[in-house]
């Protein structure tokens, strides 16, 4: 059975874009944290996007800019099935994306349910909220970066009940990025 990992970025206050829905103040690159980045996305996972974050997406990876800056990543990105959940979106043009137009909860157990590999939600706030909250996530990675942004918007605005986690695993890196990594308790 697949399992759904949520990897995502979040400020020291807990926000994962500021208040303009801008994430550039997530990106600290150096080579330790883009050897790691780059660890990361060599896995054989299939991707999950809200419509939001795959527009940005596949506005970047695709791009020679992309393949300059970061070729592993941008190989592996554009090489990995992706999912896109949308309620207007009929066909994508990113390849090896398929778009998931049904109701979210219903379509991720029956990918779970189906062979193949695991999932991992990049962005896509509302899309790790509603699955949070339909408790459909089995692993939380978050990079906490060393930003206050003072407002913006959360990974979890409609949770609406109390979910305790358990932390499994913490890195530190030399440019002030924490990765934890939880799973539900």
């Amino acid at each position: 059975m697949r399992k759904v990992h949520v990897y995502d970025t979040i400020s020291l206050d807990g926000f994962f874009t500021d208040a303009h829905n801008d994430m550039s103040w997530a990106h600290r690159r150096d080579p330790e944290w883009n050897a790691f980045v780059a660890g990361n996305a060599s896995g054989n996972g299939g991707l999950l996007f809200g419509r939001v974050t795959y527009d940005q997406m596949r506005a970047f990876w695709p791009t020679p800019q992309a393949a300059q800056m970061m070729p592993e990543v941008a190989a592996a990105m554009n090489a990995m099935p992706k999912y896109v959940v949308s309620r207007t979106l009929r066909k994508a043009d990113w390849q090896n994306t398929i778009v998931l137009n049904g109701d979210l909860a219903t379509e991720i157990r029956a990918l779970k349910a189906q062979d193949g590999p695991d999932l991992v939600i990049l962005g896509s706030g509302s899309v790790v909220s509603q699955l949070t909250a339909a408790a459909l996530v089995d692993q939380f990675q978050l990079v906490v970066n060393p930003t206050i942004l003072g407002q913006g918007r959360t990974l979890f605005e409609t949770v609406g009940e109390r979910l305790t986690l358990k932390l499994t695993k913490s890195q530190a890196f030399g440019n002030g990025n924490v990765v934890l990594t939880y799973l539900p308790a």
